[in-house]
């Protein structure tokens, strides 16, 4: 009896031993299938993943002459390295946590894309280049009230415009052709926002040349002063325009936002200071004024490297404070992460004003040969369509912004690729002066491929 009393204890520690290693191996089962697990990588991990479309921080002249930032504003930014999934050290994980957990494109947004693949929806990033000799839709000549000089091909040194004669055509979509007095009846009593780069001043000069057929009109009002689009001291130009076309009551504005942050000087008295630049947080324009838009078309990319951002003093800020994480501060993830917050906060926006269509608008491609603008990069190509004149993928070029948009409702203005297809329409070489120009193979003729990304706007508005 002794004996067996005494073999008890021993049996009870080897059936709890047994229960828990049964236990044990059943939790980590568990663990291995349950998707909360990807909640606990660090925040970063998930965002560094949550894109495909990253940036290399590009070394560039930080110092840029005036006349070289009015003429070649913008610089590459889109290159498509990866990058490593490891997270850097300091990383402020609580700031990148809410902003990645809001901006997955897991969840519901997958849920909406899988429901709406079922139904055939027109893709206007898809079809061909085709002649056209009703082109262009305005002359060159007479829309001086809105072209700015060097980008009115016609006004330069060029001779030929074959580029002029072309029109996009969507395939299995059908993209009425555009009449200005039938939009601007759409547009009645409506304000339509591009808020942007140079690229998006350009799309701005072409909808104002488009809906006034290239002519002189003196009866549209110049209301920037409602806006805040006022000269400031010592400056050579306003932050953007605004106009109001009175037949119609129909606002066109553009706001220069090149990087979609909201900069802030650090020191308002010191002409020289540090500009915060809040990765996290939409211009103060567009929140201010957000209330009166009716249609926004936003757009962001080749102010994206360092050079850019030395040159304008820009310090990236995270939850108002410095930026500390290493990853983040990489310019191609900062980018991504700007993009995606905010494409979520104006999708947060949305239901509060429904009246509101919002369009986020793919990166404009340049066509540098042989070196930048400022290394001797040209692009001397003046024959239409030398790159082909079809585009048959599903998928836009500009991973950032596709990705940005899964599951919002703000809508691509896919461009990239039809674009990519005409270097033959930049500006190059030319310019209104007898030498040539400073080669400009980003900005582009105007009439010219603009005009086309404002008719694929309009057929969805």
């Amino acid at each position: 009896m002794k004996g067996g009393n005494s073999n008890r204890p021993r049996g009870r520690k080897f059936s709890f031993g047994l229960i828990a290693l049964l236990f044990a191996t059943v939790l980590l089962w568990i663990w291995e299938k349950n998707p909360f697990l990807s909640t606990l990588r660090s925040a970063q991990d998930q965002f560094l993943l949550s894109s495909s479309d990253f940036i290399f921080d590009i070394p560039n002249d930080s110092t840029v002459s005036a006349h070289h930032k009015e003429h070649i504003e913008e610089e590459d930014a889109h290159v498509t390295p990866k990058l490593s999934r490891k997270a850097g050290q300091g990383s402020d994980n609580s700031v990148i946590e809410k902003s990645i957990s809001a901006l997955s494109p897991k969840g519901k947004g997958t849920r909406h894309r899988n429901s709406s693949s079922k139904r055939k929806v027109c893709n206007y990033a898809k079809g061909r280049w085709v002649a056209d000799k009703s082109r262009p839709l305005y002359s060159g000549f007479g829309c001086k009230q809105w072209l700015s000089e060097m980008w009115a091909c016609r006004l330069t040194q060029r001779t030929d415009f074959l580029y002029e004669g072309y029109r996009w055509q969507p395939q299995n979509c059908e993209m009425p052709e555009f009449e200005r007095s039938s939009f601007l009846k759409r547009m009645q009593d409506k304000t339509i926002a591009f808020i942007g780069d140079s690229l998006g001043r350009q799309q701005f000069q072409s909808l104002m040349c488009m809906v006034t057929g290239g002519e002189d009109s003196p009866d549209v009002e110049d209301v920037g002063v409602n806006y805040g689009l006022v000269i400031p001291p010592g400056a050579i130009r306003p932050d953007g325009w605004a106009f109001r076309l009175p037949s119609t009551n129909t606002t066109i504005l553009y706001y220069w936002s090149a990087s979609l942050c909201d900069l802030e000087p650090l020191n308002i008295t010191d002409p020289s200071t540090d500009v915060a630049m809040h990765l996290d947080r939409p211009p103060a324009f567009m929140r201010k004024f957000l209330d009166t838009f009716d249609v926004l078309v936003l757009n962001t990319g080749h102010h994206w490297n360092r050079g850019k951002l030395n040159a304008n003093k820009w310090v990236m800020y995270v939850n108002g404070r410095p930026n500390k994480d290493r990853n983040l501060a990489a310019i191609g993830n900062a980018k991504n992460f700007t993009v995606h917050s905010v494409a979520r906060w104006v999708d947060l926006q949305l239901p509060s004003h429904p009246r509101l269509k919002a369009f986020f608008r793919t990166i404009s491609p340049r066509h540098f040969l042989n070196g930048e603008w400022n290394t001797g990069g040209s692009c001397d190509n003046m024959s239409p369509l030398s790159k082909g004149s079809v585009v048959s993928q599903d998928e836009s070029n500009d991973l950032v912004v596709q990705s940005a948009l899964r599951g919002t409702k703000v809508k691509i203005l896919d461009i990239t690729a039809l674009s990519e297809l005409r270097d033959e329409g930049h500006i190059s070489r030319f310019s209104a002066k007898a030498s040539d120009g400073v080669r400009d193979c980003l900005h582009w003729c105007l009439p010219g491929i603009p005009d086309t990304w404002n008719e694929i706007l309009c057929a969805q508005v």
